[in-house]
């Protein structure tokens, strides 16, 4: 019913969406091109696609060649304007997938602005850089910056052709739009997905001869504590009650991961993005206190860890207590080469036709 009666307002959001885009298709918007390679990782809906561990991976495969810099808006961050990250930057200056990048890859350059041709004009201006590749986060829909490299990523538990445009639904933009894309990755895929069911998908996605498809699964890590110092849990998981506390766009694949390795869950699920208060942390305490077992632990996501640990003075009995799982990306069907190859070719390329390359 909730649909129904938001539909109208979908429609007049898609026709305003389909006006951008053609006036950028046009060119009567302008698009702004780098001197450099630029790969912009995004997505056509809202809520967690994997964006940034697909970006950590790219990060991971072009640092070795290239020097790599990391440009986001900064979500819910209290700053304004173009903000170059250091290893101080909190979580209210820069946002928490920034503060976590940073964090992984000390070396790299990490900057936030709403604006992202900006964002790239102040990192190129900064000589010291020396940057060859920009990764773009979240900017599938940012059109002012033309990328050398757009990647599309679809979220295999969501998908958006069964899906609607905002606000009756969660597409960001028209499924059409996917025709943007260079590189069109589906996430979240089970790591059996059968190759008839790939086709399935490509078929449906009316892949373009100029497009790469590819399927990517989450692989967890181990249960991490948030403390240095403390000893990794390896203990019988199936013994445990858990305390699951999540503030991120879909925590379905980690409870679902989770529920068959553990005795029981109690789930605190908040907003994509949450701002964790002290109030929080002292109810997340009580709760796990009145969790009536001596065998019991407190999870989080490496995203949300970020945040619990920008709160100010936060109870150290809690933190004790409290691991994180990490998460990195597989690729399905020994594709990896594939892909990387096909990555560094295009930075490569793209790069030896800047005039960044030639100075």
């Amino acid at each position: 019913m909730l649909k129904i009666i938001l539909y109208p307002l979908s429609l007049l959001y898609g026709f305003v969406v389909a006006v951008r885009n053609f006036l950028f298709d046009s060119k009567m918007l302008k698009q702004y091109e780098f001197d450099v390679p630029v790969i912009s990782v995004g997505n056509i809906t809202v809520g967690g696609t994997g964006k940034t561990p697909h970006a950590e991976y790219l990060i991971s495969l072009l640092e070795k060649n290239f020097n790599v810099a990391f440009l986001s808006r900064g979500y819910k961050r209290k700053t304004r304007g173009y903000v170059l990250a250091n290893e101080s930057s909190g979580v209210r200056e820069i946002g928490d997938e920034p503060v976590q990048i940073k964090q992984k890859f000390p070396h790299i350059p990490v900057a936030v602005c709403e604006k992202r041709a900006v964002g790239i004009q102040q990192l190129l201006a900064n000589e010291s850089l020396n940057i060859d590749v920009v990764i773009l986060d979240d900017a599938f829909q940012h059109r002012r910056v033309k990328p050398s490299i757009n990647i599309l990523l679809i979220d295999y538990t969501q998908p958006p052709n069964e899906d609607f445009l905002l606000p009756a639904g969660r597409l960001r933009e028209p499924v059409k739009a996917r025709y943007r894309a260079n590189f069109i990755i589906y996430t979240k895929c089970p790591s059996y997905l059968q190759p008839i069911e790939q086709r399935i998908i490509k078929k449906k996605l009316n892949v373009r001869p100029y497009q790469n498809l590819f399927f990517t699964s989450i692989v967890y890590g181990e249960i991490t504590p948030a403390k240095k110092g403390l000893a990794l849990f390896n203990n019988d998981m199936r013994k445990y009650s858990v305390l699951l506390i999540t503030g991120i766009g879909n925590p379905d694949p980690l409870l679902s991961y989770l529920e068959p390795q553990v005795g029981e869950i109690k789930h605190l699920k908040y907003a994509d993005h949450y701002h964790y208060s002290s109030s929080d942390i002292d109810y997340f305490k009580h709760t796990y206190d009145e969790m009536d077992t001596n065998e019991k632990i407190i999870i989080t996501t490496e995203k949300d860890l970020v945040r619990i640990k920008s709160v100010e003075n936060p109870d150290k009995d809690f933190i004790k207590h409290l691991y994180y799982i990490p998460i990195e990306i597989r690729f399905l069907d020994r594709t990896k080469e594939t892909f990387n190859k096909r990555i560094i070719n295009n930075v490569t390329e793209n790069r030896s036709n800047s005039k960044l390359f030639k100075r």
